[in-house]
C-alpha cells in the first residue's frame, strides 16, 4: 500500500539518475549507500534501486559486498588512465581527420559555446556540460560524432576525477582558455598545434589527481579489491 503513491520510474531512468548522482559527486567516492534511504528520497521501491546498483557495479562505479553493504567506488587512477588513453586516441585522431572546409553551423555552435564558458558566475555542472558539448562538437567537425558514445561509456572514473579537478581549481577559466587555444588552432588549419594543445588539456587530469590525492587520499582507490570493515560504521581498511 505504501508504494501506491510512488511515481512510476523505469529501471533505465533510475539507473541514469543514480549514475548521474555518482558522476556529479552527489554520491561521494567511498560513501556507503542505503537502499532504503535512496528509495525514500527518489520515491521508488527498493527493488529498482537494487537493480540499478547492480548495473552501476557492472560499470565499476559501485561496489557491493554481501553482508557488509554497497558503496560508491572510490576513484580508481588505473581506470582513469585507461579512459584517458581511449579519449585521447579518439580526439587526437579526429583532429587529424578534419576536412579542409569546416561545417559553418558547427563552428558557430562552438564559438557560442566558448562564449558561454567565459560567462560570469558559471556553476561547475554548467561548465562541465559546456565542456562535454565542446569536445563533442570537435568530433562532429571531423565527421566522427558517433565515436563520442563509446568514449562517454568508458569514462565514469575519469569524469569524477575531472570534476574533482574543477573543484580543486575553484575556477573554470584555465580550462576555457585551453579550449579556446584548441579551437583557434583548428580554425587556422594547424592540426599539429591543435593536437599538442588537446593533449596537454586532456592530460591535466593526472596532475589534478596527484594534487587531490595528497590531501584527500580517501577519495581514491589504492586496492580496488579492498573490502570495508563494518564496525559501528563502515570503515575502509
Amino acid at each position: 500500500m505504501a508504494d501506491s503513491n510512488r511515481r512510476p520510474t523505469s529501471r533505465r531512468s533510475l539507473y541514469n539518475q543514480l549514475r548521474r548522482m555518482v558522476l556529479t559527486l552527489e554520491l561521494a567516492p567511498g560513501a556507503a549507500i542505503s537502499e532504503n534511504e535512496l528509495a525514500a528520497a527518489l520515491g521508488v521501491s527498493r527493488t529498482p534501486v537494487r537493480e540499478s546498483l547492480i548495473m552501476l557495479a557492472q560499470d565499476g562505479l559501485v561496489q557491493i559486498f554481501p553482508k557488509i553493504g554497497s558503496f560508491v567506488s572510490r576513484v580508481d587512477p588505473a581506470q582513469v588512465a585507461d579512459a584517458q588513453f581511449l579519449r585521447e586516441a579518439v580526439e587526437l585522431a579526429a583532429l587529424e581527420d578534419l576536412p579542409d572546409e569546416l561545417d559553418t553551423g558547427v563552428v558557430t555552435e562552438l564559438r557560442e559555446n566558448l562564449e558561454h564558458q567565459r560567462g560570469p558566475g558559471l556553476e561547475l555542472e554548467e561548465f562541465f556540460a559546456l565542456d562535454e558539448a565542446f569536445h563533442q562538437g570537435l568530433l562532429r567537425l571531423s565527421g566522427h560524432a558517433n565515436a563520442w558514445t563509446t568514449v562517454a561509456a568508458a569514462k565514469g572514473h575519469l569524469d569524477r576525477a575531472r570534476r574533482l579537478g574543477l573543484y580543486e581549481h575553484a575556477s573554470s577559466a584555465e580550462f576555457a582558455a585551453q579550449h579556446a587555444e584548441i579551437f583557434e588552432a583548428v580554425l587556422s588549419g594547424d592540426a599539429d598545434s591543435a593536437r599538442t594543445a588537446m593533449r596537454t588539456h586532456l592530460r591535466a587530469v593526472f596532475s589534478d589527481i596527484e594534487r587531490i590525492r595528497a590531501h584527500s587520499p580517501h577519495l581514491f582507490a589504492t586496492d580496488p579489491t579492498a573490502v570495508p570493515v563494518r564496525r559501528s560504521v563502515a570503515v575502509w581498511e
